[in-house]
Formats: structure tokens, sequence, C-alpha cells
């Protein structure tokens, strides 16, 4: 999880994995960090942190639904399943906050992203065009997540 010190370090890799124009601004990514209805994630491989996933969540009369602001791994460590870990916790953070569907814009032009997602269950919903810029599609993807199950009191 996510410790304050942290910060540095996440802001590194999304000035690595993304182009300037792409890219959030500290005090934007400050605020989605700090937000209470919002978790974030770090991978680290020995002291170096190698990734990390942002995941929102809001409350309205059909339920909690949650949104993937980011999910991002430094190209050295892609395809050594870091992002689906990554995943996997913005999911199970989601899921404590009784969240029934979990979504997300990709790059349609980026394979490798889209794979992790399809590999968990994610299904593209649609394309929205221009998302990232001129030319530059988004899929969107969702994924319906079964609430944990309560224990009964008696």
């Amino acid at each position: 999880m996510f410790l304050p010190e942290d910060f540095a370090a996440l802001y590194a890799i999304e000035q690595v994995c993304f182009p300037p124009t792409d890219q959030f601004s500290r005090s934007y990514m400050r605020r989605l960090i700090g937000q209470p209805q919002a978790a974030t994630w770090i991978a680290e491989e020995g002291e170096k942190v190698v990734g990390f996933g942002l995941v929102e969540w809001t409350r309205n009369e059909a339920g909690v639904r949650a949104y993937v602001q980011t999910l991002e791994v430094l190209p050295e460590v892609r395809g050594r399943g870091v992002g689906g870990e990554l995943l996997g916790r913005l999911e199970g953070s989601v899921r404590a906050a009784d969240a029934s569907l979990i979504w997300l814009h990709v790059d349609a032009e980026n394979v490798s992203a889209i794979g992790v997602y399809e590999k968990h269950a994610y299904q593209a919903q649609g394309i929205e065009p221009d998302y990232y810029g001129p030319g530059r599609a988004a899929v969107i993807y969702r994924k319906t997540i079964p609430l944990a199950p309560r224990s009964k009191v008696k």
C-alpha cells in the first residue's frame, strides 16, 4: 500500500510511462491519491518501486462504481505479472468498498495493457475516439465485481 514518502518514486514512474502531454500533474496526482474513496498500491522489487495502480470509487443510487485512474509498470519489469498483481490489489480495495463494477480507459494501441485487462476478465465496452488526443482512441473496459460474502451474525 502507498505511503506518502513513495510519492516521488510514483511520479518518476509516471514520467517514464507517459509522454509529457499525457502525464498527470503532480498536484492532480496528489489529490487523486489523497482522496478518502481511493486506493493506491505499489509494486516493489527489492527496495525499488517498479509500478503502481490507483483506483477511486463513487457511491450513488446505482451502487458503488470504481474507476482505475492509472496502472503503471516500468518497462524493464513488464511481462512479469506485476500489472496483474496490482490490478488484483485494486480490485480487492474496491471489493472492500462494496463496488459492483470497475472500469477504465486504455489506449487502443497499448496491446500489452489490453492483454492484462482481458486476462483478468475485463470486457471491452466501446471506443472513445480522441480520448488520448487527436487520432488516439481509448477502449473502455469494465468488469463486474462479485460482492464479498457477508458473515451472518446470530
